[in-house]
């Protein structure tokens, strides 16, 4: 391995040094050039044994420069306890140029002294984008280097969820997928997962708390599961979710329902830590709906049912509070209402997919070959009424996979016209969500632990027809 890792630090050469524990950096203005950018395509496309080093490396030089991979759960129990507030934690899930997108993420924050932001995604993702975690995490933590970025990293498996029509079948299979999932995420880097198994909330039930049942008792069981594999000194960042995504309002009742029985079965098996946050549904939906003309149409967020969740889940149960998913799409003047009313966090997606393939610096003939791929491998997701605007918006994902080579090969031009956009909105985004000068908070209640690279051996691909729940 370290003649590997030798090979892939060519470009370094006087500037990074390998040690017994790790790397010693002693030129940084190295790290923020090309050698950076070959680094990082070879933690992704190198060959096998190439692959693995430069991902080996890029942990070691995260751990040196202290863009570590962590936890941001600390931070929400202070929220909880009313010792922070007043901003909003973006969560954005990076599926499409990821490196050039995660690059505008950490430049848009350096530029805002800003570290309350977490990089996600999701179980179905993995599949379609063609990323599996420690890739991902090479990625993130790659660009974060790149561009001086210097604050722990926050990276989150978002919507670690039991397909209920898998679980009704074999229970036991459906959950045992979701934690081999988290295992290698956990293992990975992700020390932050959301635990979706608000799927299994069953409204046929007359009371609340048999409502939520399979819900809360399966989100225990795998809150256990990511206690026992955790790092030392890391308190993994677990969150839970009441309504699922796109479905019937949430309400505190509800709320309450759940976590009186999660904390019921958290403290029948001992003292774990328990979840810093819960997902509620308050009128969005994944992606946003789209109309026959490819716009959007408008969602009605129900704000006061949010700031009530929100408000329940810091003063009764001493949570950061109530978290938004599917808010890409919103109107911009949207998002300052969400640190007013004391949103913890904030799921974004769909729009920063958009900001690509509707680019104008993407090429139009890349674009119409990933459309007539989509009209060969998705035809059987158009509805009957779709026109081809509502049918390549709803798809256009399934084709970040099989075109990610060639879209990472973009020109730099090209692909610096689309990351300037980029950085541009989450610019944006992170002076709505008050997010500026969070550093300092964060290095008050954060603590990144030095962490060893661990390397993971091969784990089973996560099916197409999982469960689509990216935002």
């Amino acid at each position: 391995m370290n003649e590997a890792k030798a090979k892939v630090l060519a470009g370094f050469e006087g500037a990074v040094r390998l040690t017994d524990t790790g790397v010693e950096i002693s030129d940084s203005t190295a790290l923020q050039g090309d050698p950076m950018d070959r680094l990082v395509w070879a933690a992704v496309f190198g060959a096998d044994a190439e692959r693995e080093a430069a991902r080996a490396v890029i942990w070691d030089i995260a751990q040196a420069v202290g863009c570590r991979p962590a936890s941001i759960h600390d931070l929400y129990i202070a929220r909880g306890r009313g010792d922070v507030g007043g901003f909003t934690v973006p969560a954005i899930n990076v599926r499409m140029m990821a490196y050039d997108t995660a690059r505008a993420v950490f430049r848009a924050a350096v530029a805002r002294n800003a570290a309350a932001i977490l990089l996600e995604i999701a179980r179905s993702e993995i599949a379609y984008t063609d990323q599996r975690p420690a890739e991902y995490v090479s990625v993130i933590l790659g660009a974060a280097i790149r561009e001086g970025y210097r604050h722990p990293v926050f990276i989150q498996g978002d919507h670690c969820q039991v397909n209920a029509k898998k679980y009704a079948v074999d229970p036991e299979a459906e959950v045992g997928e979701v934690k081999k999932l988290i295992a290698e995420e956990v293992a990975a880097g992700f020390y932050n997962i959301d635990v979706d198994t608000s799927t299994l909330v069953d409204l046929s039930f007359e009371t609340l708390d048999e409502q939520q049942r399979a819900n809360y008792e399966r989100a225990a069981e795998i809150t256990r599961f990511i206690r026992e594999r955790e790092p030392d000194g890391v308190t993994v960042s677990v969150g839970a979710e009441i309504g699922e995504v796109g479905h019937k309002n949430s309400t505190v009742e509800e709320l309450h329902a759940f976590m009186e029985g999660y904390n019921r079965t958290m403290a029948a098996t001992g003292r774990a830590a328990g979840i810093s946050k819960i997902s509620v549904q308050t009128g969005t939906s994944h992606g946003g709906v789209v109309l026959p003309d490819g716009s959007i149409a408008e969602v009605k967020l129900d704000l006061e049912a949010l700031e009530a969740l929100g408000r329940s889940a810091r003063e009764d149960y001493g949570l950061g509070g109530a978290v938004q998913h599917g808010a890409s799409t919103l109107p911009g003047d949207a998002f300052g209402n969400f640190p007013r009313v004391e949103t913890a966090e904030i799921h974004l997606a769909t729009n920063f997919q958009n900001i690509v393939f509707d680019h104008p610096a993407l090429p139009a003939d890349l674009r119409a070959r990933m459309y007539a791929w989509l009209d060969e491998n998705a035809a059987g997701e158009r509805g009957a009424k779709d026109s081809d605007e509502q049918f390549y918006y709803k798809t256009r994902k399934k084709a970040i996979g099989p075109f990610k080579r060639e879209l990472w090969s973009l020109p730099a031009a090209v692909r610096q016209q689309i990351g300037a956009s980029l950085e541009e909105t989450f610019g944006f985004l992170f002076d709505q969500l008050q997010v500026g000068d969070t550093a300092t908070i964060v290095s008050q209640y954060i603590s990144a632990p030095a962490l060893r690279h661990a390397a993971l051996g091969k784990v089973a691909a996560v099916a197409e027809d999982d469960p689509d729940a990216g935002e």
